[in-house]
């Protein structure tokens, strides 16, 4: 069934907002060349109109979404496919997603819509959704989970959301909002807040901004943030998280593998991933030596025009 239809209103605004951002991937595609990567290979997301979002399930299983639909994909990078998993209701749509693997839980940010929602891996159901900001003044961009729940994103506004889940796999039925201090509340682009991690313990969190291409650590109690010295990543938007190792993925074509000091405080570049194969790459999920890249495709408009959307395997 199409959506597509029914998105009018918010595909039109979607596309006045994201304008800025659809300048950057062109200007960044003519600017910089990309470098093969030899070993990368592509997994087509079938039926897909639009791509943002991507998170690892179990063993080799990916979820990854249409953004403009909503929809969840769910492939396995051993066979190299994927198939439609969740055909969402109408009105949804599918950003930044995290699993929450012990309690077979997916969470998805809800773009321009202001919500979060939350499947069931095993049934697909919808287990809960939340408004979380005014979807004339919010964008939820990412989200990650914690032992505790899990935290969404707004780039428009200097806040993060919380969502609890109990020990046993139940969310709560309401959410916390957390406002920011510190350099990490800028909201002076058109988007600001985008990818979110959490440190294992769940004691810090790391943010990227893309409008100042910087990294963020936030205190999940206070909200004081503090940039992470060192690092400078344009056109940032997902980010992942291994130990002190750090992956940003950037709309200019390219992936940046971050080392993070000991206290987070600051961090050095180790690497910078590029493909032939990446056209706006916006997530990654990583698994093993690999990182599972979604190609948005910005380049080709807003909403995006292409005639398929895949994932890129490259290596970590």
């Amino acid at each position: 069934m199409h959506k597509t239809a029914k998105h009018g209103s918010l595909v039109a605004r979607v596309r006045r907002a994201a304008m800025p951002l659809l300048l950057v991937a062109l200007v960044s595609a003519l600017a910089v060349p990309a470098a093969a990567a030899p070993a990368a290979e592509v997994i087509v997301l079938p039926g897909a109109r639009s791509a943002e979002g991507i998170t690892a399930g179990r063993g080799a299983t990916f979820y990854a979404g249409d953004l403009f639909r909503g929809d969840i994909f769910r492939g396995n990078l051993q066979r190299g496919t994927a198939e439609l998993f969740i055909d969402a209701p109408d009105g949804r749509m599918a950003v930044g997603m995290a699993a929450d693997l012990p309690h077979q839980l997916l969470f998805v940010a809800g773009g321009f819509t202001g919500q979060a929602y939350i499947y069931d891996t095993a049934t697909g159901a919808t287990v809960a959704s939340y408004q979380l900001g005014d979807p004339d003044t919010s964008i939820i961009n990412d989200v990650a989970v914690t032992k505790r729940g899990a935290w969404f994103t707004d780039s428009l506004q200097a806040k993060l959301y919380f969502v609890p889940v109990s020990p046993t796999g139940i969310p709560a039925p309401t959410f916390r909002t957390l406002e920011l201090s510190g350099p990490a509340a800028n909201t002076s682009g058109a988007f600001n807040l985008n990818g979110i991690q959490a440190t294992p313990n769940g004691k810090t969190l790391i943010v990227a901004h893309s409008t100042t291409s910087q990294l963020y650590t936030v205190n999940p109690t206070t909200g004081a943030s503090a940039t992470i010295a060192g690092v400078s990543v344009p056109n940032v938007d997902g980010i992942v998280l291994d130990g002190r190792r750090l992956w940003a993925v950037q709309n200019n074509n390219q992936v940046t593998r971050i080392r993070l000091a000991p206290d987070l405080a600051s961090g050095a570049v180790e690497r910078v991933i590029t493909s032939d194969l990446f056209q706006t790459p916006t997530t990654a999920a990583r698994f093993g030596s690999r990182l599972a890249v979604v190609n948005a495709k910005f380049d080709t408009g807003i909403p995006p025009t292409a005639d398929q959307y895949e994932v890129v395997l490259v290596h970590a």
